[in-house]
């Protein structure tokens, strides 16, 4: 049976997953899952979808992700790890949806306006 593999987005990020069988161990770009994202928020976000199904010690992961900042790849990696364990088993998805895990999050940097400082700073305006 080929490895589930699956992609997943967050603002500029691009993740890669793919789960096996295994211990529960998770690997960032060859790095321990503590050692690439060193706040313990974004740990407990990567590791969620797992939570839910109850998966922790029973998939080993390995992602390649890119781009945008940590937040940004912590949910990037946490949205492909919730579609390849859909692939993996479909009767996962119930849960993941209702956790919201499955639903690419849209919220991206807004650009700069023209004629303004920024997308939504004006230039300082003056009466007199």
């Amino acid at each position: 049976m080929p490895v589930p593999q699956s992609t997943g987005r967050r603002k500029e990020a691009v993740a890669r997953v793919r789960i096996r069988p295994g211990k529960g161990i998770l690997l960032i770009n060859g790095r321990q899952l503590n050692d690439y994202f060193p706040r313990v928020s974004l740990q407990i976000g990567v590791r969620e979808p797992l939570t839910v199904t109850q998966t922790a010690e029973k998939y080993d992961c390995i992602a390649r992700v890119g781009g945008g900042g940590l937040a940004g790849q912590a949910g990037a990696v946490r949205h492909a790890l919730a579609r390849a364990l859909v692939k993996e088993n479909e009767t996962y998805k119930a849960a993941l949806r209702s956790a919201g895990f499955l639903t690419r999050d849209p919220r991206a940097k807004e650009r700069k306006k023209y004629g303004q400082k920024g997308a939504r700073k004006r230039f300082q305006w003056t009466k007199r």
